[in-house]
């Protein structure tokens, strides 16, 4: 299932006929309610229903026949908590079990893709918002649809305060307008700039990386260096790496791709650095100027995508 994507603004969008929706810090992810079972899929298309037990349990409620696009959350201390997310994702079938007692998940769900079987994802979308609501408040949580609202003075509102609970900023849809699927439909305000870069390689070695190579999605493809990472992204980046080099082992490579995987970068201030290329790209989300100075800083590896 192709989820619809979102491109991000620096101010909040205003006119008639727009829907407003508190952007959830959390993983995307698909729920599909067959006749005999229920499927939890990443943004990536990756099943991910073994680390969800509780929310696959949950979605047993829904009827057959219905695809729910929604953010996984995990509350702690009155917020949502991203780090705790991703603990969730990442365990195994057993510890995720475990987890599901202590950290369980929420599903804020903001679209509903299928049901009874019939895809209405040609429908507006408000239309749609009407029949997620009919269908999930009987329910209750851990399933509940993401608040909503089409006034732009209480848009704005949440803008400023809901920060506090973990809100990472507001997702604006069209009320008339189809779902729509791989492509970026939707518009999103984040309160910092913060966005998604592609992590094209990384410098330092494999068992501790130094700094990550990014492509900024600014229109310029010009790889650059990030700040140094921090010790809990160095881990993440080296477990990352080693995923990738035991799915394709070095020694089972062509010699273009092992020549391929070392290259150079130019560094603030650093010149010509070499750099270990990782293909495919990993997914970062960082916080960065419109200029070259500072480099980017990295805020976590986004591995829900």
């Amino acid at each position: 299932m192709r989820v619809a994507l979102a491109t991000a603004v620096r101010t909040l969008p205003q006119g008639a006929g727009l829907a407003y929706e508190p952007k959830f810090d959390g993983h995307r992810l698909v729920i599909a309610r067959s006749a005999a079972d229920v499927v939890l899929q990443a943004r990536s298309g990756r099943i991910v229903t073994s680390a969800f037990p509780d929310l696959a349990a949950a979605a047993l409620q829904l009827p057959a026949g219905t695809v729910l696009d929604g953010e996984v959350v995990v509350w702690h201390a009155g917020r949502t908590d991203f780090a705790l997310v991703q603990r969730r994702a990442a365990a195994t079938a057993v510890r995720a079990a475990v987890l599901a007692q202590s950290l369980p998940a929420s599903y804020a769900a903001f679209d509903v893709l299928e049901l009874a079987g019939l895809d209405v994802r040609a429908r507006p979308y408000e239309r749609r918002r009407a029949l997620l609501v009919d269908l999930l408040l009987p329910l209750g949580p851990p399933l509940q649809p993401v608040p909503m609202t089409t006034d732009p003075e209480l848009a704005a509102t949440w803008y400023e305060t809901l920060p506090a609970s973990g809100i990472e900023g507001l997702v604006v849809k069209r009320l008339d307008q189809a779902y729509p699927a791989g492509r970026r439909g939707w518009q999103k305000l984040r309160h910092t700039d913060v966005r998604d870069a592609a992590v094209v390689g990384y410098t330092g070695t494999p068992r501790r990386p130094l700094a990550l190579v990014l492509v900024l999605p600014v229109g310029d493809e010009t790889p650059l260096v990030s700040s140094p990472l921090t010790a809990a992204l160095r881990r993440e980046v080296a477990e990352a790496a080693a995923a990738r080099e035991a799915a394709d082992p070095p020694a089972t490579a062509t010699a273009a791709a092992a020549a391929a995987a070392t290259a150079t970068v130019t560094a603030i201030g650093l010149g010509e650095v070499p750099y270990r290329a990782l293909d495919p790209p990993l997914t970062a989300e960082v916080r960065h100027t419109s200029a070259r100075h500072p480099p980017p800083e990295v805020l976590r590896l986004r591995t829900d995508l």
